[in-house]
């Protein structure tokens, strides 16, 4: 019974005069859709550096040349990962 509810709060708000259409993503993942918003500058400051570099030591390696041209995508390497063992960075040093 409280599906039904529900469900039919869901269709009366939906169908309602007037209502905007909402951008969803992955849709169709083949194509971008025309109002969907856009990076169109991405500035890597000191502090996302200081962030990226986090626990490795001067002189950096070449190997790390990548992040030049990182842009705005998501990166494992610039964020904290696994605790104990594996913690090689010291992220979670002072936890």
């Amino acid at each position: 019974m409280l599906r039904r509810i529900l469900l039919a709060t869901l269709v009366i708000a939906g169908t309602g005069a007037g209502a905007q259409e909402v951008f969803i993503a992955g849709v169709h993942p083949g194509e971008r859709p025309a109002g969907a918003p856009v990076i169109t500058e991405y500035v890597k400051d000191g502090a996302w550096y200081a962030q990226a570099l986090f626990g490795v030591e001067s002189p950096y390696p070449a190997s790390l040349q990548f992040l030049e041209a990182q842009g705005a995508w998501f990166n494992p390497f610039i964020h904290p990962g696994m605790t104990g063992p594996y913690d090689i960075r010291g992220w979670h040093a002072s936890e």
